[in-house]
């Protein structure tokens, strides 16, 4: 059963925003990360890009923003899968 635009809750709403609004914000983040982990190892010839060092200070400062984006990315993720597989029942709007 799919969550109806009609049906759908504020909570449903807000949480749908938000995994659509870091989705988008995940994608340039994961790139980077990736990135910046294959300059520091040379491989794939990205070690072009930066120097070791460079590449290790960028590496490591992208930790708390992946891991803050994957956690609120994920949360309302799972709320909405167990909305749609009726685990949990919509909160009733007032």
């Amino acid at each position: 059963m799919e969550i109806g635009a009609s049906r759908m809750n504020t909570l449903a709403f807000i949480c749908l925003k938000l995994v659509r609004w870091t989705g988008w914000l995940l994608l340039p983040v994961v790139l980077a990360f990736f990135l910046t982990g294959y300059s520091m190892s040379g491989r794939y010839g990205l070690s072009v890009l930066a120097d070791e060092k460079t590449a290790l200070t960028l590496h490591k400062l992208m930790h708390l923003p992946l891991g803050l984006l994957v956690v609120i990315h994920v949360i309302p993720s799972v709320y909405l899968a167990f909305l749609r597989w009726g685990w949990i029942k919509p909160r009733s709007t007032p």
